[in-house]
């Protein structure tokens, strides 16, 4: 007859402590495969406990397997194989000793925003209005795959008025960032074609392909973007592009190169263009750059943005233009998925661009940004190191190029500036194949340094890099 002490449980229930008990047994052999357990009630008359105790006890361990009960028979314990032994943990290792990394006070090869430029009060109003007057269509799941229609509409509004496109609401496809946006397209178009990057150009980009299981050919470029030879010869299919703010060179395409390359989709069924304008909304001189979209009259061009670029990084909502027969396939083929952001904050954004708030945000930010990128060119025209620097892109959108004269590799600078806790990158580090190291053209991210530790940070780079620039 079983027999277990009740004396001290611990704070559990009665029944999960018999129950471990005997699991325990069954476990550790004291009680064998084919052994028949006392009836409930003889084991409850034996440990003093309630009939209810044992018969919960027994269901729990018939549901995971360690008991079978055989009709008007009883409860026999299970086969169940024994688990292999723990392998002897490895001879604790010394610690291997590396020089401490330093540490980064600022960086210019980063994108952010600052945290005090987000409209904090207006986006918490907006949602509490959300919530409370949320109704079955915030809450149910059976939504469309291209997310909430009110959203939806809001943007086909906000695009038609500020970037020129005329597009339907069902064209539009939210997503949680560019990257989920990026394997739907992978799903919608295929495997099987060539995707044509441009180089150099955004590493992760590459690498989400990669992931999907797709080809990449790295094209070069020239002054005005890819060129429709250097495609052709590729053999790609899709041509991934950002023509009017390339990434990392800052290249603003022309439209005449822009209709060579619709010409080269339109040749073949087979071919798109997928436009990333990823920070359209802040070029800082002029009007902005209408998209290779708004001129595609042969619908070829799959249009996504990013709202991560205008309120945060962290604000992972992005969206992408289908043309029409893609969408039709898209809600055909891919149909049974569900958008992957919350309603909760689909509504909320549409709210938020509906009201206007997302307009007057863009207009403060723009001239926040435009603020913060005069001062930086002013130190750079004015400082100790100004004959050795060209500044090249500085009107395109967050980030521009600038151009070092100087001999040394642009790792040796890299290396420079960190000595003094700043963190840059080059030219050079955004080429697929990195065989050159000497582009000496350095990227100027300023969005997410704050005003007051602009100039700071700046000293500490000029002080770092001067010894190697030929003044």
């Amino acid at each position: 007859m079983l027999t277990y002490s009740f004396a001290n449980l611990n704070g559990a229930s009665m029944y999960t402590h018999l129950y471990s008990c005997i699991k325990a047994d069954i476990t550790s052999g004291v009680l064998h495969a084919g052994d028949k357990l006392p009836s409930k009630r003889m084991l409850a008359k034996n440990l003093g406990i309630s009939i209810i105790t044992v018969e919960n006890a027994y269901a729990q361990l018939l549901v995971e397997g360690y008991i079978y009960s055989e009709p008007k028979r009883g409860y026999y314990v299970a086969r169940i194989e024994q688990m292999p032994s723990a392998a002897e943990p490895p001879a604790p290792r010394e610690p291997l000793l590396h020089a401490s990394a330093p540490t980064i006070v600022a960086s210019f090869s980063k994108s952010s925003v600052p945290p005090d430029t987000f409209p904090y009060n207006i986006w918490a109003r907006l949602l509490r209005s959300t919530l409370s007057g949320a109704d079955e269509h915030a809450l149910i799941s059976d939504t469309s795959a291209g997310g909430v229609l009110p959203l939806r509409q809001a943007l086909a509004k906000h695009l038609y008025q500020f970037r020129g496109l005329n597009v339907s609401p069902k064209q539009i496809i939210i997503g949680a960032g560019t990257q989920s946006l990026y394997n739907l397209i992978v799903q919608l178009l295929g495997r099987s074609h060539v995707y044509a990057l441009e180089n150099p150009g955004y590493p992760q980009l590459a690498a989400i392909y990669k992931t999907n299981d797709v080809f990449c050919r790295y094209l070069p470029m020239d002054e005005q973007g890819i060129r429709a030879d250097v495609l052709e010869n590729s053999g790609a299919d899709i041509l991934h592009i950002s023509p009017s703010h390339q990434f990392p060179t800052g290249i603003v395409m022309p439209v005449s190169r822009r209709y060579e390359l619709l010409r080269w989709a339109k040749e073949k069924s087979s071919r798109y263009i997928i436009e990333d304008d990823y920070d359209c909304e802040f070029r800082l001189y002029g009007r902005p750059i209408p998209p290779l979209q708004s001129i595609d009259s042969a619908e070829k061009v799959i249009y996504i943005n990013t709202f991560s670029k205008t309120l945060a990084p962290t604000f992972r909502i992005s969206y992408m233009v289908l043309p029409v027969h893609l969408a039709s396939l898209f809600y055909e083929k891919l149909g049974f998925y569900s958008c992957t952001v919350s309603n909760f904050e689909q509504f909320t954004l549409a709210k938020f661009i509906e009201d206007g708030y997302f307009e007057r945000h863009i207009n403060r930010m723009r001239t926040y940004y435009r603020t913060k990128r005069d001062r930086l060119l002013h130190y750079l025209a004015t400082c100790k190191a100004a004959p050795a620097l060209t500044v090249e892109g500085e009107n395109s959108g967050l980030h521009f190029l600038l151009h070092l004269a100087t001999q040394a590799s642009d790792t040796t600078l890299t290396q420079a500036a960190l000595t003094q806790g700043i963190q840059i990158k080059f030219l050079s580090d955004y080429y697929h194949d990195k065989t050159s190291d000497c582009s000496h053209t350095l990227l100027m991210n300023y969005t997410g340094l704050p005003d007051d530790e602009l100039y700071p940070a700046l000293d500490k780079l000029f002080a770092a890099l001067e010894p190697y620039l030929e003044l």
